[in-house]
């Protein structure tokens, strides 16, 4: 059985060589995320290329998502890279440019200067994704320096994330100055989506937009973003629900009602939702997941998620072949059992305003009550493989672009494999090649039925208008 859920990797130091992406690629890789946390802009244009070869070596489309810093507070670099703090030690944060000096396990630069505004005296700060927390002791607002000590030791390395939970960091931009740089980067790489770290309102990705025309993933990791999801998903093309800052600014107990609310909200609206964050984390270190990892993957998929995505494991891990080949094998076991019929009546909110989502529940219905082999749907945006694939139909859906890129963005959605064909202006001939093209594809037979669903080529762009069932 192919698999319908989708797998994003990160790229990193273990799996940023050709061979190395091939291989991801092969074993399931659907779409390469790019951390833009760390790296610099050529390293991630090279390795944007070695991608795109290993997707062509493989016979795969496979997409390139760019991941913004956004407004994360984080330490500076550290003498060693590393430090060791213990619990009772006295640390100061002093809070603007480092100037080049490197920080120690008594003082730490933070890269924001506002922070010492935001922070009060009994504050809780976490380090080390909440391992290391600290506790504010004094703050000296005019010299911008916070004296903490040390409640939960651990180790920090440089350049590690900094939370402070509450809304006095709210304050931080929204998308920093160092992020539309990335953005332009991203854009001259040729990235097929871009995720917004730390979205607290829809105004955040709106802002973002006004900056390109790439689709926009918006992150959940702040309570503020959780409130605010249902505007943040109408204007946003895809929600990823990360659960590493989102557990350190809710208490972590609420993480899992949320995700399954946020997925939840994503099928409503048809927008792709990606489970992400510590998915197989025992995989870095070791050869198989923990029975508690497979779980998760498991009900994250049975919770209705697109994707589900692998952090560290693929780009510092020791097994980032197996753990996508993991991925891969608990996704195949798992949608043997998914609420498919469930799904198709209940899961997305249909508009009257809106008849594309009705003709994508039509032929969804359509192809379980007629048997059809498969849903052909010949799109430019990409919008009607979205609307169709959020109904989860139990055939395959197969998309058929006229642009490279839609054809790659297809990669995220869930059940949704992608290909080229030729632009056409006339419904015939649109109808006609959607048919030849899975045909020469090897994806249907002769004399299979499928539906073919789409906007006519003279309609509003977007638009899903038009299904036929037809004898191939």
């Amino acid at each position: 059985m192919e698999r319908k859920t989708k797998i994003v990797a990160t790229i990193g130091p273990a799996s940023r060589d050709r061979e190395t992406l091939v291989r991801m690629v092969e074993a399931g890789m659907d779409v390469a995320r790019l951390n833009f946390s760390h790296g610099s802009h050529e390293q991630h244009a090279e390795t944007a290329e070695w991608v795109r070869e290993a997707a062509g070596r493989a016979g795969r489309p496979v997409a390139l998502l760019q991941d913004l810093p956004g407004p994360k507070l984080r330490i500076g670099a550290l003498a060693g890279d590393v430090v060791d703090l213990k619990t009772g030690d006295p640390v100061t944060f002093h809070c603007g440019h480092d100037n080049g000096q490197l920080g120690t396990a008594r003082n730490m630069h933070i890269t924001w200067n506002g922070l010492a505004s935001a922070v009060a005296p009994g504050e809780v700060l976490y380090l080390a994704d909440g391992s290391v927390r600290l506790r504010a002791l004094a703050v000296r607002e005019e010299a911008g320096e916070i004296d903490a000590e040390v409640e939960i030791g651990g180790t920090v390395a440089s350049r590690q994330g900094l939370n402070v939970p509450g809304p006095g960091v709210d304050m931080l931009p929204a998308v920093p100055e160092e992020d539309l740089a990335h953005l332009q980067a991203g854009i001259k790489i040729g990235v097929d989506l871009v995720a917004l770290s730390f979205v607290r309102r829809a105004e955040d990705v709106t802002f973002l937009r006004e900056h390109t025309r790439t689709p926009l993933i918006a992150k959940i990791e702040k309570p503020q973003a959780v409130e605010n999801a249902e505007d943040i998903l109408r204007v946003s093309d895809c929600v990823m629900i990360a659960r590493g800052d989102l557990g350190i600014e809710l208490p972590i107990e609420e993480v899992p009602v949320v995700q399954k609310r946020l997925i939840a909200l994503a099928g409503a609206l048809a927008r792709p939702a990606i489970t992400a964050t510590q998915m197989l984390d025992s995989m870095v270190n070791a050869s198989r997941p923990t029975r508690a990892e497979v779980a998760d993957v498991a009900n994250a998929i049975l919770d209705g998620s697109d994707a589900v995505m692998l952090s560290q494991e693929t780009a510092v891990g020791s097994y980032p072949i197996e753990t996508i080949e993991m991925m891969a094998a608990i996704a195949r076991q798992t949608e043997k059992i998914a609420p498919y019929e469930r799904w198709n009546e209940t899961r997305v909110r249909r508009d009257a305003r809106d008849p594309s989502y009705t003709v994508a529940h039509a032929a969804v219905e359509a192809a379980r009550d007629l048997h059809l082999d498969a849903l052909v749907i010949p799109t430019l945006s990409g919008r009607s493989a979205r609307l169709v694939s959020a109904h989860r139909p139990t055939v395959p859906i197969y998309a058929l672009s006229p642009g490279r890129e839609t054809v790659r963005r297809c990669s995220l959605m869930w059940g949704v494999r992608s290909a080229h064909m030729r632009r056409h202006e006339v419904t015939e001939d649109l109808i006609a090649d959607a048919a030849r093209r899975v045909l020469e594809l090897g994806w249907c037979k002769h004399g299979q039925r499928v539906g073919i669903t789409a906007g006519l080529p003279s309609g509003r762009p977007g638009s899903t208008s038009l299904f036929q069932v037809q004898q191939l």
